[in-house]
């Protein structure tokens, strides 16, 4: 039914609910992985349409930019694919549908490891209230981690295709507000910074100097100058 559960993980997915979602949250890691030699996939669940304050720009232009942006930051950091999975931007939902399309990804590319959002509001930040994409994004993308990937029975319609059931053997979530594991992403993070700024219509200059400040701070107590903090769930 799956495959044994050993060895170095050697393929890795991201899913996240936005282009630059990834960027922001764990692009240093990801870098240092297909730097390693891993093969990373990107899944991105919504479209990207709502995200400006122009009052003149259309979603589907919206959308077509930050696709781009997205498929350039890919090639940056070394991704072997990234899949759009074109959900409307602001409206996500944790369906079974959306349940279904991630779970076709992760039979389909048959991560070993898997990163995503945190489902759960935490209101731990004094900035950040969080986007209820993310947390739909991610409860889905754990939903389909387990059981659904791994159960031939759920969506057999996945089996008619040709995608056998798989099992990730580990999960790390962002955004946790009491995190166990932390990836040291000191040589990784200018091409991880550059990653960051090919999402032109999202994000100023300012937005680097964040994104190494919480990586700094990540890293602080760890003995790592800068790192990625996540919870880990451990399935194998």
């Amino acid at each position: 039914m799956t495959q044994p559960q050993e060895g170095p993980y050697c393929r890795g997915m991201v899913v996240v609910a936005h282009a630059d979602d990834a960027e922001f949250s764990c692009s240093g890691t990801v870098a240092k992985w297909c730097k390693e030699g891993m093969e990373v996939v990107y899944v991105i669940v919504t479209d990207g349409s709502k995200g400006a304050e122009d009052r003149s720009i259309t979603p589907e232009r919206l959308a077509e930019i930050r696709r781009q942006e997205q498929i350039n930051a890919g090639k940056i950091l070394g991704l072997k694919e990234v899949v759009f999975l074109g959900y409307p931007d602001a409206y996500l939902q944790p369906t079974l549908e959306v349940r279904r399309d991630i779970t076709r990804e992760i039979r389909r590319h048959r991560p070993d490891i898997l990163i995503t959002l945190n489902p759960t509001r935490t209101l731990s930040s004094s900035f950040y209230m969080g986007h209820p994409d993310h947390f739909a994004a991610g409860e889905a993308a754990l939903s389909a981690v387990f059981p659904a990937a791994r159960d031939h029975l759920t969506f057999p319609e996945l089996l008619a295709e040709g995608l056998e059931p798989h099992k990730v053997r580990e999960v790390l979530v962002v955004g946790h507000d009491r995190p166990d594991k932390w990836i040291d992403v000191t040589s990784s993070l200018e091409v991880a910074l550059k990653a960051l700024m090919a999402h032109a219509s999202q994000i100023g200059p300012e937005a680097a100097e964040r994104m190494k400040a919480w990586r700094q701070e990540a890293g602080r107590g760890q003995g790592m100058q800068y790192a990625e903090a996540f919870k880990s769930i451990l399935l194998s």
